[in-house]
Parts: structure tokens; C-alpha cells; sequence
């Protein structure tokens, strides 16, 4: 933290962020990265899950997050193309709460009514949370009373970026990862609380439900939960892991999630518990509602995905997916063995080390991420891979003999 005197005031920095440090400690990995081939591709799809990048590489894909494979699905496809040519234009450049499509107050009445709580589009999960985060912070949500901002330590930097932003309007602190007891004494103590989390982490794991209904109800914890990572890919027409925790949504929970991901459309998703909430974030919500909104196409897909929700085929990639998790889980031991997430981490050590075997997989034609810090910890560096309901059994089997060679190799993957 730096203190900075100008025109007799002073001003602590880096109270929230670095980026100079950031930059310093993180940038040598990512060259590494890009000069090794597992950053900057420019890919081209040419068949279910597989793809051809600039260096003519064909690459299996183990860390998409289309977890159910709907972005190469034809009705999504031909939904996009159809809302296109019927609607004749890609978009209205207006701030949306002032003139919008009217196939987008349509999709936005769809959503609610398969999701069963008001809901809100945005242009992605990440504006939502930039638009919504410093309203909550300022107390409008919460009668007027601003909330002690709790961020737990691993919430998605998608919220946390926003943490400079809440508290020009409260008190802000960070949570240990998942400490139920913290939190309930941040509840004892203080008159009002927001806890900002993940429902499912980007990096593994989910949060304790239980525990947050628990002190929602017992102390009125405002709960504002990340669930991008597992709607659609988990729950009855894909509700996620949040919406069935909460029965009913009320002014004390709002859930985010992208319509990018399993849900295989574009954009973002946000679930209220009243019209005023969705008022107050349509006019006052900045980056949520700056001057695009979803195109035509987005809506489109987004609209044939709901149809796609309600049928046994979704049902049947849901049950596809969790069949390749368990395979999975039977060839390669992580930390996340049993979740029924898709997302699975291979732990390295060092950056050097899990650059080394994702470009090492990525020569072999399997693309993987390799997470380094600041995404996770110094020293914690990693392979990230997430299956696909779409992965056939046998591509899995030879990935995981390959990537166990590799980690063996490059001595990674400590399971604690």
C-alpha cells in the first residue's frame, strides 16, 4: 500500500489492486506462454470439439466452457440466423432502457419463466456485475443501509475487480475462501452484509449453500452469487447449483450467471427478486446497460437454447456430461474428484512447469489452459481442464494416459 500527497490531500494506493506489481510478477509467464503456442491461437472450428489453429495444429478442446456442447448445436445455429433475417438488423444502438428490440423484452419473459425468477439480459455476465456490485455497495438494494461488502478470497475477478468501486460507497473486506464462521461473525457484528461469491469456482470447488440459506435467513446476509459455471450444465433445465437453494427469490439475493457458457448462446444473465431491483439496475446500472445491448443473433441463439432446455435431448447431454466427470475421475486423480463440475486441476508447481505441459499437450492435439498467477496463487500453478458432454470415451482414455506421462514428467499433481 502507497501513500500519495498532492494538493495537501493524501491518497492511499494499491489499497485493492496492483497492477504494476501484477504485470511484473505474471508477464514472463504469459510470453512463455504465447511463444510456446497455448496463447494467442486464432482457431478455426472444423469439426464437434475439435479445432485448427494458425500454426495448423488440430487440437481436441479441454478447456472450453461450452460444458454441454451447445455452441456447435444446429438449432442454436439456425436460431441466431433465423432472429436475424426476421428482425433485419444485427441491432438498435441505443442504451436499452430507453429503445430496445422487441424480440429482447420477449427473450428477457422467456428466460424468467424457465429460470422462475424476474430476469435481466446484459451484454455479459462480466458488465452485470461491473453495474450491479457499486449499486449494492450504496445501499439501494438494502433499505438505503450500504451493506459491509464481504468478497470471499476466490470470488471470480469478474466481481472482485469491482472492489475499489464498492468502497467509495462502504466498508469492503475479503473473506477466507468459503469460512462459513467468519462470515456469520461479520453477520453478528455488523448491521448488514453482502457476501459476493461463486456458486461453482472457475478453478474448482463450489460454495456451501447450505450454510448461506443457513445465515440468510438467520441474519439476513444479502447473498450476491456468480452461478456462470454451472447453469445449464447442472439441475432440472439446467436451474444451476444457487436458483434451487433459494426457492424464492426475494430482495436479499441476486444471482448473475453468462449465457456463453453451457447455455451455448452469448451474453449474460441476471435473476432478481423484484421489478424494482431490475428498474434501479436498468437506469443506474452503467456498464450493464451502456449503449448495445444483445444483438439479434445472440437473442436468437439464446431463444432456440431455451426450446433446447425443456426437451429429453438436454437432459440426456446433462447426463453425458456427468458420464465423461466420472470417467474422468476413474483415470486421473485431482482435488475435484466427485464434483459433479466439469472443471478439474492438475497441479504443477511452478508456471514454468504447467507451461511446459500444456504446450507439450497442445503439440500433441490437446488443448489445455495452464493457470498461473494471478489467477491462482504463486507456487500453485496448473493445468485446467474441462470435459465436454460431447467428448467421446476414447478421446478422454488417451488424454489422460497422455497428460499423466506429463505431470509425472514435470512432477506435478500433488492430490492432497
Amino acid at each position: 500500500m502507497e501513500r500519495h500527497a498532492q494538493m495537501g490531500q493524501t491518497h492511499i494506493a494499491n489499497t485493492f489492486t496492483n497492477y504494476q506489481k501484477l504485470i511484473r510478477l505474471a508477464d514472463h509467464d504469459w510470453q512463455s506462454a504465447q511463444a510456446g503456442k497455448i496463447a494467442g491461437l486464432n482457431v478455426e472450428v472444423k469439426a464437434t470439439n475439435q479445432m485448427v489453429d494458425q500454426f495448423g495444429r488440430s487440437l481436441h478442446h479441454f478447456c472450453t466452457t461450452s460444458y454441454l456442447g451447445l455452441d456447435h448445436h444446429p438449432s442454436l445455429i439456425e436460431g441466431a440466423v433465423t432472429a436475424l433475417r426476421e428482425t433485419g438488423t444485427l441491432r438498435i444502438a441505443n442504451s436499452k432502457n430507453r429503445c430496445k428490440l422487441a424480440i429482447l423484452d420477449q427473450y428477457e419473459a422467456e428466460l424468467s419463466d424457465l429460470f422462475g425468477a424476474i430476469c435481466l439480459s446484459t451484454l455479459s455476465c462480466s458488465a452485470a456485475s461491473a453495474g450491479i456490485l457499486p449499486l449494492l455497495a450504496s445501499g439501494v438494494f438494502t433499505q438505503n443501509r450500504p451493506p459491509l461488502m464481504a468478497f470471499d478470497r476466490l470470488a471470480h475477478y469478474s466481481m472482485s475487480h469491482t472492489r475499489p468501486a464498492c468502497a467509495d460507497e462502504t466498508r469492503v473486506v475479503t473473506c477466507p475462501h468459503n469460512d462459513m464462521n467468519f462470515l456469520e461473525d461479520l453477520c453478528k457484528r455488523n448491521d448488514k452484509v453482502a457476501y459476493i461469491a461463486d456458486g461453482a469456482y472457475s478453478m474448482g470447488g463450489v460454495a456451501d449453500m447450505e450454510s448461506l440459506r443457513y445465515l440468510k435467513d438467520r441474519y439476513g446476509l444479502f447473498l450476491y452469487m456468480d452461478d456462470s459455471h454451472a447453469l445449464s450444465a447442472v439441475g432440472t433445465c439446467g436451474i444451476g447449483l444457487v436458483r434451487p437453494k433459494i426457492p424464492t427469490l426475494d430482495d436479499d439475493c441476486l444471482i448473475v450467471a453468462s449465457l456463453a457458457k453451457s447455455f451455448g448462446a452469448s451474453g449474460g444473465l441476471v435473476m432478481l427478486g423484484s421489478e424494482r431491483q431490475k428498474i434501479l439496475i436498468q437506469r443506474y446500472g452503467g456498464p450493464s446497460n451502456w449503449s448495445q445491448s444483445l444483438n439479434s443473433a445472440a437473442i436468437g441463439a439464446g431463444r432456440a437454447s431455451i426450446q433446447l432446455h425443456r426437451t429429453l435431448e438436454f437432459a440426456e447431454l446433462q447426463d453425458r456430461l456427468q458420464s465423461n466427470i466420472k470417467l474422468f475421475d476413474t483415470l486421473v486423480p485431482t482435488k475435484q474428484f466427485g464434483s459433479n463440475m466439469a472443471i478439474r486441476l492438475l497441479f504443477c508447481g511452478k508456471a514454468e512447469q504447467a507451461n511446459s505441459v500444456a504446450i507439450e499437450l497442445a503439440d500433441l492435439g490437446f488443448f489445455t489452459s495452464a493457470v498461473f498467477f494471478p489467477v491462482v496463487a504463486q507456487d500453485q500453478a496448473a493445468i485446467r481442464i474441462t470435459l465436454r458432454a460431447d467428448m467421446e470415451p476414447a478421446v478422454i482414455h488417451h488424454f489422460c494416459e497422455l497428460v499423466k506421462a506429463l505431470i509425472r514428467k514435470h512432477g506435478g499433481n500433488k492430490v492432497d
